[in-house]
Order: structure tokens, then C-alpha cells, then sequence
């Protein structure tokens, strides 16, 4: 089935230029803050690879071009977003089967294997700690911290990025930032 490609357009300059959408590039240029928001969502970073793959399937296999360019980096956002859900869906459904398989056949008691095989490895406590917090916040909140610090955007870039107005990313970041040190105080005192 071949796709419809989008009809050049006349400029007043000249012309008519194409308004076809690079996706290999675009795709490329947006794939590290996509990343983030899809780790901010899953909390797993090998998860991050698979729902990446996902997202670039569904720009290709889109039904119809996407006419404003200045609307890209929304549109992949929400694509990331929808992605990541289906992801913990799919994973839910094979956590459910292993489950079940577990009930049936159940360890026997020689068996010692370390229950939680990632503890060991996060040691440094405050960095821990920071993780816990950032994965009891919802997601949202989890996203925009993660894209503002980790990613360093600036609040331009975010709200460019999340197609959101300005003040909807300050309110967002003013509120994720309070659960956080909410969140921070609260393990602090039972840890």
C-alpha cells in the first residue's frame, strides 16, 4: 500500500516546494527528550529501546501527513505518551500470565534466590531516594521534572515541545516541584 504524499505547494517567492516531513531526521532530532518522557512514564530503562521502535512504526505507518510542521514535536509527544501506555498494557497482561504461572508452581523452600535483584545495585541513598520520590508522583509531574532537569530545556523549549502555553508549564513545573519535596520529606522521615 503506498502512502499519499503530500502535494507541493506555490510560495509567493517562487516555486512550488514540498512539504514533506523528514521523518528519519525529525525523529532523530527529538529522539533524547522522547526518551525521557517515555522513561518519566515507564520507569524502565530498557523499556525505553522497545517503545522508541513503537513510536517510529506509527510515524511511519500514519494515515495522514501532518500539514503544520510547527506541530511536530506535540504530535510526537502525544504519540510517545499513547505508546508508553500501550507498553504497560502489554506488560501488564504478561506480568498477570507470569503470575499466574507462578501460583502454579510455587518455589521450593531450599530455594534462596534474592527477591528484589535490583536493590544491590542502587546504592547511593539519595539518589534512591530522589527515584522513589520521582516514581510516586504522577506521571505528568514525573515528565516535566525530568525534561527541565535532566534535559535542561528552558521553559521556551517546553512549552514548544509539550504543546502547552506558558503559564500551564509554570503551574506544572510549580506543582511537580511541591509533591516532590512533599514526597522527598515524607520518605526522609520513614526511611
Amino acid at each position: 500500500m503506498a502512502m499519499k504524499q503530500p502535494q507541493p505547494r506555490a510560495t509567493p517567492d517562487g516555486p512550488a516546494e514540498s512539504t514533506a516531513i523528514d521523518w528519519p531526521v525529525l525523529l532523530a532530532e527529538h529522539d533524547r527528550w522522547l526518551r525521557t518522557i517515555v522513561y518519566a512514564r515507564l520507569g524502565e530503562s530498557q523499556a525505553v529501546d522497545e517503545v522508541m521502535q513503537e513510536v517510529s512504526l506509527a510515524v511511519v505507518r500514519q494515515k495522514a501527513p501532518l500539514a503544520d510542521h510547527t506541530k511536530v514535536a506535540p504530535w510526537l509527544y502525544r504519540l510517545a505518551v499513547t505508546q508508553s501506555l500501550l507498553y504497560r498494557r502489554k506488560q501488564g497482561r504478561k506480568r498477570k500470565l507470569t503470575e499466574n504461572y507462578a501460583d502454579r508452581y510455587q518455589p521450593s523452600e531450599g530455594d534462596n534466590r534474592e527477591l528484589d535483584p535490583l536493590g544491590w545495585l542502587l546504592a547511593d541513598e539519595r539518589r534512591q531516594l530522589i527515584r522513589v520520590a520521582i516514581g510516586r508522583l504522577p506521571k505528568r509531574d514525573a515528565e516535566i521534572l525530568l525534561l527541565k532537569y535532566t534535559e535542561d530545556w528552558s521553559y521556551q523549549e517546553l512549552v514548544e515541545h509539550l504543546g502547552v502555553s506558558q503559564s500551564a508549564v509554570e503551574s506544572r513545573l510549580h506543582r511537580a516541584r511541591e509533591r516532590l519535596r512533599s514526597e522527598l520529606a515524607a520518605l526522609e522521615i520513614t526511611g
